[in-house]
């Protein structure tokens, strides 16, 4: 192989790379803000039922309600 050869591939994997730690990072972003938006929607989740639970009281379907020896 030729110097310029090795130089061009070199350059080209350069490049590369480069690339592959940008996507990298704009993947950890969405991941980042796909995990916020799991966190406050479980929360979110939770004040819901537990709002029901509150207005349905002793009505409430019975995976809702809470045992009697809690």
């Amino acid at each position: 192989m030729s110097h310029d050869t090795l130089e061009t591939r070199l350059e080209d994997l350069e490049v590369k790379f480069a690339f592959q730690e940008d996507t990298i990072q704009q993947l950890d972003m969405v991941i980042q803000e796909q995990a916020q938006t799991i966190h406050r929607l479980t929360a979110d989740l939770a004040s819901v039922r537990e709002q029901l639970k509150e207005t349905l009281g002793p009505e409430a379907p019975m995976e809702e309600q809470v045992p009697p020896h809690y």
